[in-house]
């Protein structure tokens, strides 16, 4: 049974940050809030965890275009290799913000996606997303959940999500209700940006 822990956007509390962060580090999933759509996600470097985020998505944990969720753009590096000014300048612009930036990845991506060439970062412009990340010290990694309605593309009731994903996890957190366009997915390892999904975000950037 999933815990609904119920936290506000305008001030976020450190109490309950911090027990969904343990739950994180003990290989948990959770559902959270972005700046678009809620996302589905666990502790980047928990292979465990991240196994079961793949297996409930249906696909093989190497092959998924998972993202990482970043506080800022100060652990970058971290994942992400030499990138140049104009790019690190987009960034900058557009992040916070309702973007996926696939940029080339390094050699300190986890062990599962070691032969990943690219990998997509969030900085979402939420304040509970970032503070999970700030606690947790790395990013998580995240997926958009998406509804099977053929109507309702995703769910923005963090109840409604609780009844529908209430063994699949072990946290909801209820940040009130989301929103139901995803984010713009932009692809900055050539020489242009290459729009791959538009979304939330303006594809002028």
């Amino acid at each position: 049974m999933a815990e609904i822990i119920k936290i506000y956007e305008e001030n976020p509390s450190e109490k309950e940050i911090k027990k969904i962060v343990k739950v994180l580090r003990n290989g948990g999933l959770i559902i959270y809030p972005t700046d678009t759509v809620y996302g589905l996600g666990c502790d980047i470097k928990n292979s465990t965890a991240l196994e079961k985020v793949a297996r409930i998505k249906g696909i093989k944990l190497e092959k998924a275009n998972f993202s990482f969720i970043c506080e800022d753009l100060s652990n970058l590096s971290e994942y992400v290799a030499q990138i140049n000014a104009s790019t690190f300048k987009i960034l900058k612009r557009n992040l916070p913000g309702p973007y996926t930036f696939i940029l080339p990845g390094n050699n300190n991506l986890p062990s599962v996606f070691k032969k990943k060439k690219t990998v997509g970062i969030r900085v979402p412009d939420n304040s509970i997303a970032q503070a999970i990340v700030a606690e947790l010290g790395n990013p998580i990694i995240s997926t958009s959940i998406k509804d099977e309605d053929e109507v309702i593309e995703y769910t923005t009731d963090p109840e409604l999500i609780k009844e529908k994903w209430d063994k699949l996890v072990d946290v909801v957190v209820d940040g009130g209700f989301g929103g139901n366009i995803a984010s713009t997915i932009i692809d900055l390892t050539g020489d242009e940006p290459v729009l791959i999904r538009e979304g939330k975000g303006s594809t002028e950037i």
